[in-house]
């Protein structure tokens, strides 16, 4: 994840700029006080540790580099004035270098570099003591070990939680968008059903009565059967016209042939996989069946998604499980969620989502049933007929 890399603004400039400026001072004070090295190397070991601190923020990597290097100088040219000194890890040595790790690692470092550094800052602690036992002994390394540790942990901790709000930002902006886009396809479908209700029927009466004249009406001349077979025909064309009219407002993906395909069953999988990276645990049970409808394949597939969209706006910690899988002669959709480990504020939503996959479903003469789980989870459920009935042209127009 790239984290801009800047430093802090408003009251954390502030902060951050106090803590370098405290550091430096500290520094000096500690190197001084506990000590016997030269005013100069006590100035520029102080200098160091500041720079350090301050790259954190600009230069993560160079950061923990820089206070390492700083860090060994420091055990080297040191010699503690009582034994009871720590060394070779001052107090402000082994504080602000843990600093430096944590702010590093909220800042992008991933967590085996992070570890990788905690090993390299142990090692060079057990070769101080190696070359000068004298100055110290093994017990002065724990307090480096813990912080440092310490300090891994929380910048990572840090790091995922940005990471987290990223996504669920993205998923928010996409959730925005598939509202949006809902609401004009609801407009469409209303549409659709005003011409199906309407049109449609008169037309299919056109063609009724035009076939059947010539037999209800006694004595009818050639010319006049002709008349009412070209009217027929007419009637046949135009209903035929509005059938794939109505298709075309139904759907909310552009058809094979112009823009793009729409997605199927074959691209569940895809969508699945999406989910987990965005933070949520997602499960697909059993393999996905392929080969029905488009029309049957992009139901279902909406279905999945609106789903799974529910799941990561309103239980984001819980389990989900996702299964496709084919009856006798329906397809069975099952999108479940597991009760949250612990309370979730839900995203706001427009509430359309839920009613658009409805009526979706029901334009293939599908059902679709969502709601709470005596478990306290969340769960949708739908079954989409795969019979020739659904798959056939003729079904944009049926009453």
């Amino acid at each position: 994840m790239q984290i801009p890399k800047s430093w802090p603004r408003g009251r954390w400039a502030w902060a951050a700029g106090g803590g370098v400026v405290a550091l430096l001072v500290l520094t000096v004070m500690d190197l001084r006080q506990h000590y016997e090295v030269p005013l100069g190397a006590v100035l520029a070991l102080a200098l160091a540790r500041a720079l350090a601190l301050g790259l954190s923020w600009l230069r993560p990597r160079a950061a923990v580099v820089v206070s390492l290097v700083t860090t060994a100088v420091t055990a080297t040219v040191t010699t503690p004035l009582a034994p009871s000194e720590p060394w070779p890890w001052g107090t402000t040595a082994a504080f602000g270098h843990s600093f430096v790790v944590a702010i590093a690692g909220a800042r992008g470092l991933g967590r085996r570099e992070q570890v990788g550094w905690w090993v390299a800052t142990q090692a060079v602690g057990v070769v101080a003591i190696e070359l000068a036992p004298d100055r110290g002994g093994w017990g002065g390394l724990l307090t480096m070990a813990v912080l440092s540790a310490v300090a891994v942990v929380v910048g990572d901790l840090v790091r995922s939680r940005r990471e987290t709000a990223r996504r669920l930002a993205e998923q928010e902006a996409v959730s925005r968008t598939e509202r949006a886009e809902r609401k004009a396809l609801q407009e469409r479908a209303r549409i659709a059903r005003e011409l199906h209700d309407v049109v449609a029927h008169h037309l299919s009466v056109v063609v009724v009565r035009a076939d059947s004249a010539p037999h209800r009406l006694p004595d009818v001349p050639d010319k006049v059967r002709a008349e009412f077979m070209g009217i027929a025909e007419e009637a046949r064309a135009s209903l035929t016209e509005m059938r794939r009219v109505l298709r075309l407002l139904r759907e909310e993906e552009p058809q094979p042939g112009e823009l793009e395909p729409q997605p199927g069953l074959e691209q569940v999988n895809e969508l699945v996989e999406s989910t987990r990276r965005a933070g949520a645990d997602v499960r697909l049970a059993g393999a996905v069946p392929t080969g029905f409808d488009p029309a049957v394949e992009l139901t279902a597939y909406r279905v999945v998604q609106e789903g799974l969209s529910n799941a990561v706006r309103h239980a984001l910690h819980a389990s989900v499980v996702v299964s496709v899988r084919r009856t006798s002669t329906e397809l069975e959709v099952r999108v479940e969620n597991e009760r949250p480990p612990r309370p979730v504020v839900p995203a706001p939503g427009s509430g359309q989502g839920l009613r658009g996959m409805r009526e979706r479903v029901a334009l293939v003469d599908g059902t679709v049933r969502a709601g709470p789980t005596p478990v306290g989870g969340y769960l949708v459920h739908a079954f989409i007929p795969v019979g020739e009935e659904v798959a056939s042209d003729d079904h944009g127009a049926r009453g």
